[in-house]
């Protein structure tokens, strides 16, 4: 099992990357969709979310912690398709979800 902070590197080419805090291992993660016009302003930043993981793994909830709501929306859409190894129990685990608009790739 892995423990503390663990850096889940996106896609290529969708300028994002995510923080997962918790003892549970990803089994599957699905990048945000970063929105182009959002892209081309300089819109980007993090999204901080709580995210309610069932006993086998598959995501119940995510509740936005912070963040630009636009962006809040693309992050709520791609986690709650991650999965997490299976528990014996429903785990509360933050996540980050970082858009950084100077990221090399579209």
């Amino acid at each position: 099992m892995l423990a503390g902070a663990v850096l889940v590197a996106a896609s290529a080419g969708l300028s994002l990357a995510q923080e997962v805090t918790s003892s549970r291992e990803l089994l599957k993660t699905v990048a945000a969709q970063y929105p182009s016009v959002l892209k081309r302003r300089g819109i980007g930043g993090t999204v901080k979310l709580r995210v309610l993981v069932n006993a086998n793994g598959t995501v119940k909830d995510a509740q936005v912690l912070g963040g630009n709501p636009i962006l809040a929306d693309c992050a709520v859409k791609a986690v709650k398709q991650w999965v997490f190894v299976s528990s014996e129990k429903e785990e509360s685990i933050e996540i980050s979800v970082g858009f950084d608009p100077n990221s090399a790739g579209e």
